[in-house]
């Protein structure tokens, strides 16, 4: 039963492809091509075993399904200091954990290792099993890690595990390949976490929504990975069943016909060439970003934080409050940024053309001398 004025919209997908139910799983034939190509995406992966993804509706319904399903009132997740907001919503107001943090960088602009592995160590001496979240390119800033940033990383949850902790590694990989510098680790650090201990399990949460340039279709993952006693087969399977258990009682599944929309598309003799000429476009964006915002000039009003990757980047700024800021550019030149506490502004340079990089730094400086006139 459906309506003409549906399909009509619809054109070529017959109803069984995309007015039905589809699995709370998600439609294998996707969850296979999903899979297929997270081992072309990552090298580390080779001769490893992974579970099929499990559908969500986008990402951030994964991170909310992944809190459902492993977070307990209490538990402590780590992560740095500059994150997405939608963190603190997910984990501590929904399930009631702890978030402890860490500074990002270093002050010479590197990810911060020491850092990182205090918090690691001192939250596994005090706890049985801790979650850490690594966001890979990072939003609000736009890094991605080195290799030799992701195998210290790697070392240092595999030295907890051993200790006698278990570790919940978890990667929200909503910008994945989005990486425009060389020195960035072009894969996920989910392939190297996969079998790095027994005490490590490996969870990735990615998607179509940013891979595959289709935001509003709300499709994304979640896959599992590591190396364990017990037959990997039977506990994938087990894990996909409570995941899917998960989403069939809040969601019930994600929508048949996004999931369809995505398949014919990654399966598009098309398709490796329309993703490598938006890739082209942003990476174009991104580049012009750099050249313009560390222009001497604006030395007196921002520092600029490291970003090779993603949608955006942030700078810190010197003299004004950024919430101040981002009202005055709004409300006098209609330009729309993120401020991240007193000191920070995101730039999401992902919606600018190239042209207009130049224009939107200036306006932010222009922004900047009026409210220091004003004071």
């Amino acid at each position: 039963m459906r309506f003409d004025s549906v399909m009509a919209a619809i054109n070529a997908i017959p109803p069984r492809q995309s007015l039905t139910y589809a699995p709370s799983f998600g439609i294998p034939a996707l969850r296979k091509q999903w899979q297929k190509e997270l081992f072309s995406k990552n090298a580390s992966l080779a001769d490893k075993r992974v579970s099929l993804p499990v559908v969500t509706c986008g990402i951030t319904h994964g991170i909310a399904t992944f809190a459902d399903v492993w977070i307990n009132a209490g538990d402590v997740i780590i992560l740095p200091e500059m994150m997405w907001g939608n963190y603190g919503m997910i984990f501590s107001v929904r399930r009631d954990a702890h978030i402890h943090h860490y500074k990002l960088f270093t002050e010479d602009g590197h990810f911060n290792l020491p850092a990182f592995e205090q918090v690691v160590r001192q939250e596994a001496a005090d706890h049985r099993k801790l979650t850490v979240l690594l966001n890979f390119p990072h939003n609000p800033t736009g890094y991605t890690i080195s290799d030799a940033e992701a195998d210290a990383i790697v070392k240092i949850l595999k030295d907890v595990a051993s200790s006698g902790t278990y570790v919940v590694a978890v990667t929200d990989d909503a910008y994945f390949g989005l990486f425009y510098e060389p020195e960035c680790i072009q894969e996920s650090i989910f392939a190297r976490l996969c079998g790095a201990h027994p005490a490590i399990l490996a969870i990735k949460l990615d998607g179509a929504t940013k891979e595959n340039y289709v935001w509003g279709l709300r499709v994304g993952f979640i896959t599992y990975g590591g190396t364990f006693s017990v037959d990997p087969t039977d506990l994938f399977d087990a894990l996909e069943r409570k995941t899917a258990g998960c989403i069939r009682g809040t969601i019930s599944n994600a929508s048949h016909l996004s999931q369809t929309i995505l398949l014919n598309s990654m399966l598009d003799e098309k398709n490796s060439a329309e993703r490598q000429e938006k890739f082209d476009i942003l990476m174009d964006r991104a580049k012009r970003v750099k050249a313009v915002c560390t222009d001497p000039k604006y030395a007196p009003a921002w520092d600029v934080y490291p970003f090779n990757s993603g949608y955006f980047m942030c700078i810190r700024l010197k003299t004004v409050d950024a919430e101040t800021l981002r009202v005055h550019l709004l409300d006098r030149y209609g330009v729309g940024l993120i401020a991240l506490g007193p000191d920070n502004l995101r730039i999401a340079f992902s919606c600018m053309e190239a042209a207009d990089v130049e224009k939107l730094f200036d306006i932010i400086y222009q922004g900047i001398k009026e409210l220091e006139n004003s004071q």
